[in-house]
């Protein structure tokens, strides 16, 4: 197959206005150059860095120089074509704003403006699209770890924002860094942060530990063809799923970002199909939105009729494979109970939906009474169960057991973080006369 290579990005770009005159992003690569030492330790993987010229890239190797976004832009379409590319870590400081001077011609030759001449200038900033979505719109395989930066945020706010880089642009972890506070958070799709620490050198060493665990795992993509969602009131539906489901969403168990809600709930109809949730939709808006009905022949090939199912469906399928007496699986982020006896095993080497996370959570399921439960550890519970039972048997255990008013990982949009009591000042500020204008 031949080597798989880590790709690692560091440096500022500029983007130029006019002669001697031009906007920069400043970065020297310091933490590209730590990345690159960090990975080149027995990973088994080719390591590649790529530094911009600011940050010293050489500008005679195979590699051309990169200084601008136009630069960055060609070299990462480059790595999208090249069926070595395995891992992307993308450190570097981007100037995503092209500016110039209204009225006077702009760009790298254009006559140097002099200060004794013109004491003032108009300028503007145009913004340019954001590369980091276009990695994997057409790469999935590609294992895309970003970094975002924040200045003197709250670690609440600092989540937010890293949550917010990770899920528009589709990475599978982002590195949030305050250059204020100096605290490190590891934010991952599931909505978990991890490594929440000033130490740097900590942060970036289990950053590429969980990178190296999460780029080897297997997962299954789903092919969609024509269909209709199936209503939730279907009577293929089974009655304890849906009254389970229904007051998980009654006590807030499903807590939205952008629109859209995680977790995930399934039933089996037999063995080959199923009923699950759909992706990025508000579970909220259930008797809406409906769920999917997908047909697999195996591990590799699922059609999914109208929608994409939830990135847990292939956890789903191998734990009902695991488990055959139960046919009904419901899964949400909220934290378990400290009198709780439900077995907890590890989520920090899984991301939700491989194939590896779905043997974890059958492996570490048990048996309470006429269901079984386990909960993966700073993500949420997998509460699995036949249709035939009592609902109110699943509803007790869950209250028992779990509090479907926090989220794990933490609040996920700024008016949940603002009603804790570490932001009732907050709170006020922003709900006080004139506060839509702040």
């Amino acid at each position: 197959m031949g080597t798989k290579y880590i790709n690692i990005f560091g440096g500022g770009t500029v983007s130029h206005v006019r002669n001697h005159l031009a906007l920069c992003a400043p970065a020297y690569g310091g933490t590209a150059r730590e990345l690159a030492e960090l990975c080149r330790h027995g990973t088994g993987l080719g390591v590649r860095l790529h530094l911009t010229k600011m940050a010293g890239g050489n500008q005679s190797g195979v590699w051309p120089a990169m200084e601008t976004w136009e630069d960055v832009a060609v070299r990462l379409d480059g790595l999208v074509n090249d069926p070595a590319t395995k891992i992307i870590f993308m450190t570097m400081a981007i100037v995503d704003f092209s500016g110039f001077i209204p009225f006077v011609k702009s760009g790298p030759l254009a006559a140097r403006v002099h200060s004794r001449q013109e004491k003032t200038l108009p300028a503007r900033l145009d913004a340019l699209p954001k590369l980091l979505p276009r990695i994997r719109q057409t790469r999935k395989d590609i294992f895309l770890v970003a970094f975002k930066t924040t200045v003197g945020a709250t670690e609440d706010e600092q989540y937010l924002a890293g949550l917010q880089l990770l899920k528009e642009s589709s990475c599978n972890l982002a590195l949030a860094n305050d250059l204020k506070t100096k605290l490190n958070m590891i934010v991952t799709p599931e909505e978990a942060r991890y490594e929440v620490t000033i130490d740097r050198r900590a942060a970036l060493k289990a950053l590429v530990k969980m990178t190296l665990q999460r780029s080897q795992l297997t997962f299954t993509r789903s092919t969609v063809v024509k269909g209709d969602p199936v209503p939730w009131d279907s009577p293929l539906v089974p009655p304890s799923l849906r009254k389970v489901v229904d007051y998980c969403i009654a006590q807030g168990a499903y807590k939205p970002f952008n629109g859209a809600t995680v977790g995930h709930f399934a039933c089996k109809l037999n063995a080959t199909t199923f009923l699950t949730s759909i992706r990025k939709t508000n579970f909220n808006d259930l008797p809406k939105t409906g769920l999917v009905k997908i047909e697999t022949d195996g591990p590799d090939h699922v059609l999914a009729y109208g929608a994409k199912p939830s990135v847990g469906g292939q956890s789903q399928r191998i734990v009902f494979s695991y488990h055959p007496n139960y046919d009904c699986i419901v899964h949400f982020h909220c934290p378990r109970r400290a009198t709780s006896e439900v077995p907890i095993v590890s989520q920090r080497e899984y991301e939700c939906g491989s194939h590896e996370c779905g043997r974890n959570t059958a492996r570490g399921l048990k048996q309470f009474g006429d269901l079984s439960a386990v909960y993966l550890d700073e993500h949420g519970p997998n509460i699995v169960f036949n249709k035939a039972i009592d609902h109110r048997l699943v509803i007790k255990f869950i209250d028992e057991n779990f509090d479907l008013s926090q989220k794990t990982g933490g609040y996920v949009n700024l008016g949940q973080i603002l009603q804790t009591p570490d932001h009732v000042e907050d709170l006020q500020a922003y709900t006080a006369p004139g506060a839509e204008e702040k």
